[in-house]
C-alpha cells in the first residue's frame, strides 16, 4: 500500500511566508488533543509536549504546501480528513492529502525515479519494496537521514524499537528505509458460530472422522471447504440458505497477482525457513547468494517453479472452482473482499485485516445484536510443504520513503508529517480507526486490552508470538515492479485452463529469471548499480542436482494431502494469552 506527498508548485524557489504564531499551534494542539486524540497511550502532558516538539522544529517551513496522496484505506482515510488538517493547524505548514488506487501510486513512484524529477515530497509505499530500494540509488536511507541531514528535524519520541514492522523496512546492509506507517496481515477467517454449533460439529466428527475446528494444515482447510458446501444439514445450506465453504477471487486483474506475492507459495511451503523471509530462498522462490540473486528457475537452485509452489497453485485453482460461489472467479480484489460480510461464506484461507472495520458494522449478518461478531480470526493453516520455522503469511506495511530528488527543504516539511501520523500522540487513535496497527505500546494499551472481544481475535493475535511468522515480501526481490507485474499474468492463465499449473510456474520462474538477467547486466553497464546485492545469475544444472542438496527447493511429496489437523480455536487463544 503506496503514500506519497507532492511537491508543491513552488519547488523550494521562493521563501514562503506565513503570519501563523507558535501560539497559535499551541493553542491548535491543545484542542486537538484534548477533542480527538484520545485515548492515547501517552498522558496529555506527553502528548502536549510531543506536539510542542513538532511546533517548534517546524518553524523553518511554516507557509508550505505539501501535498499528499495515498492509497484508499480506512487509515489513510483518517489522516486525509483529520491528521492532515491537524498537522495544518498545529505547524503551520499546509496539507493536501489525496486519495488513489495503489497500482496510480506505483506508477507515480517508477516515474519520480526514472524521469528524476520531484513529483512528490515523499512517499508511503509498501515495503514490499524494500530490496528495491535498498539496491537503487534514489533513496535516502532513514538511518543516515536522522543521523545527519534529518537530525533536526527527527522527533526525540519517535521510539523506533516501538515499531513491530521496523525489521521490514531494514535492508541487507542493516540500514533502515522506510518508517511504517500502517499494517495489516493475512488471515485465516471463520464463523466461529457456526463452527461451536453443537449439531454442526456432530455433522462433520460424522463424515471425516475428527473434530471441526481451526484448521492447523491445508488437508483440514480442503475437508472443511467440502463439508460446508456440500455436506452441512445434507445440501451445503444453513437455516435453509446456500452456504459455502471457501471464498476466493480468480478474475485476471493486478490484484490477483497480491493474492500469489503475499506470501501464498510460503504457505504452502515454498523456500527456506527463515523470519522475516527465507534464506538463502524466499517465499517468492528466488535464492539469493551473499545478498545477491541468483535464480528464480529450480535448475538455477531457485523455487519459484517448484513442486511447493506447483501445490500452491494447484490447490487455490481446486478450491476456487470447487469451494467459492461461481462468481468469485469473476471477481478482483476489491469485489470478493466484501463477500464474507454477506453470510454465506464459513471459512477464508486468505483474508486481510484490512477489512476487520468494516467487517464489525451494526446490521451486518456477520455481527450479533451486541455489536460482537460471529466470526473469528486465527492464524492460517500451512501446507504439506511447510516446514517449522518457516513464514505463514503475509503482513502488508505501507511504509514513508525518502528520495534523493526531492529538495531538501521539502523532504524536511515532509519527514515531519511522516512522523506526526506515526506519532505516539495520534497512533492509537489512529488504529482504533483503522486496525492497522504499527507499534507495540498500541497493541498492548488498556484500549485493546478492554475491547479486544470487539475484533474477533486481531487483538490477541497482534499481542502473540505467532505474530512474526507474518512478514512482507523481503530484500530477496530486487525489482518489486517489474517481477510483481509478472504473477498475475501467469496465475491467470492457470485459472482459466489455458496452462497446467505447472507450465505457468515454468512461465513465470523463466520470466523472473530474465529480468534478473537484464538487472545483472544493468549493474554492469552502470558501475555501482544494486553494489554487492546486484543479481548474478547461476548457470543452470539439472533440477535433481538442487533436490539432493539441503533446504528449497524440495522434491515432489508421495503424499501431498497428510494428515488432516484441527485446533480448538478457545484452546489456541489461550496459549497466545500465556505467550506460548
Amino acid at each position: 500500500m503506496l503514500v506519497m506527498v507532492a511537491a508543491g508548485c513552488t519547488q523550494g524557489a521562493d521563501k514562503p511566508t506565513s503570519d501563523f504564531k507558535e501560539a497559535d499551534g499551541k493553542a491548535a494542539a491543545q484542542r486537538w488533543v484534548t477533542e480527538q486524540f484520545t485515548p492515547s497511550t501517552l498522558s496529555k502532558d506527553q502528548q502536549l509536549a510531543e506536539m510542542d516538539w513538532f511546533i517548534k522544529a517546524a518553524a523553518p517551513y511554516r507557509g508550505m504546501q505539501i501535498n499528499v496522496v495515498s492509497e484508499t484505506i480506512t487509515t489513510h482515510e483518517y489522516e486525509s480528513q483529520q491528521l492532515a488538517k491537524a498537522f495544518s493547524e498545529i505547524t503551520g505548514i499546509r496539507i493536501k492529502h489525496d486519495l488513489i488506487q495503489e497500482g496510480d501510486v506505483v506508477e507515480k513512484l517508477q516515474t519520480q525515479i526514472q524521469g528524476d524529477q520531484n513529483i512528490y515530497d515523499a512517499y508511503v509505499n509498501d515495503s514490499d519494496l524494500i530490496g528495491t530500494h535498498s539496491r537503487g540509488d534514489y533513496v535516502v536511507p532513514l538511518s543516515d537521514y536522522m543521523a545527519g541531514e534529518g537530525k533536526n528535524v527527527t522527533s526525540p519520541t519517535l521510539d523506533l524499537d516501538d515499531f513491530i514492522g521496523i525489521s521490514f523496512t531494514t535492508g541487507p546492509d542493516k540500514k533502515i528505509y522506510q518508517l511504517p506507517d500502517q499494517q495489516f496481515a493475512n488471515l485465516y477467517w471463520f464463523r466461529y458460530d457456526w463452527f461451536t454449533d453443537p449439531e454442526i460439529k456432530k455433522q462433520f466428527k460424522a463424515a471425516y472422522g475428527y473434530d471441526l475446528g481451526v484448521p492447523v494444515n491445508w488437508a483440514a482447510y480442503e475437508d472443511i471447504a467440502e463439508f460446508f458446501t456440500t455436506k452441512v444439514n445434507g445440501n451445503g445450506t444453513i437455516d435453509g440458505k446456500k452456504v459455502y465453504g471457501h471464498m476466493d477471487y480468480g478474475r485476471k486483474d493486478p490484484s490477483l497477482g497480491w493474492r500469489f506475492t503475499d506470501a501464498w507459495l510460503s504457505m504452502a511451503g515454498n523456500g527456506d525457513p527463515g523470519i522475516p523471509n527465507g534464506l538463502p530462498v524466499d517465499d517468492w522462490g528466488i535464492r539469493v547468494e551473499n545478498c545477491r540473486p541468483v535464480g528464480s528457475s529450480v535448475t538455477r537452485g531457485g523455487d519459484t517453479n517448484g513442486p511447493a509452489a506447483v501445490y500452491a497453485l494447484t490447490k487455490y485453482v481446486d478450491w476456487l472452482k470447487k469451494y467459492a460461489p461461481r462468481e468469485a472467479a469473476g471477481m478482483n480484489f476489491s469485489e470478493a473482499g466484501p463477500v464474507p460480510a454477506q453470510g454465506s461464506i464459513a471459512q477464508q484461507i486468505f483474508w486481510y485485516t484490512s477489512f476487520t472495520a468494516d467487517m464489525t458494522k451494526e446490521g451486518l449478518p456477520v455481527v450479533n445484536g451486541d455489536g460482537t461478531p460471529k466470526w473469528r480470526i486465527a492464524p492460517s493453516p500451512h501446507g504439506a510443504y511447510w516446514k517449522d520455522g518457516n513464514k505463514l503469511g503475509y503482513q502488508d506495511a505501507g511504509s514513508w520513503t525518502l528520495l534523493k530528488n526531492t529538495p531538501q527543504e521539502r523532504r524536511a516539511a515532509a519527514w515531519l508529517y511522516a512522523q506526526f501520523v506515526t506519532s505516539k500522540t495520534v497512533s492509537l487513535k489512529k488504529s482504533i480507526v483503522g486496525l492497522t496497527f504499527i507499534r507495540e505500546s498500541d497493541i498492548k494499551s488498556d484500549y485493546f486490552a478492554d475491547n479486544a472481544k470487539k475484533y474477533g481475535g486481531l487483538i490477541e493475535f497482534y499481542g502473540s508470538p505467532a505474530r512474526v511468522q507474518w512478514t512482507p515480501t523481503g530484500t530477496n526481490v530486487p525489482d518489486y515492479p517489474k517481477l510483481a507485474q509478472l504473477w498475475w499474468q501467469n496465475v491467470a492463465t492457470a485459472v482459466t485452463g489455458e496452462t497446467t499449473p505447472q507450465q505457468s510456474m515454468d512461465n513465470l520462474a523463466k520470466q523472473q529469471d530474465d529480468i534478473l538477467s537484464r538487472l545483472e547486466r544493468l549493474s554492469r553497464e552502470r558501475q555501482g548499480y544494486g553494489g554487492q546485492c546486484a543479481p548474478k545469475l547461476n548457470q543452470e544444472r539439472p533440477a535433481q542436482y538442487w533436490y539432493d542438496q539441503p533446504g528449497a527447493p524440495a522434491p515432489k511429496l508421495a503424499d501431498e494431502r497428510g494428515k488432516p489437523e484441527t485446533v480448538d480455536y478457545d484452546k489456541l487463544i489461550a496459549t497466545w494469552k500465556q505467550g506460548n
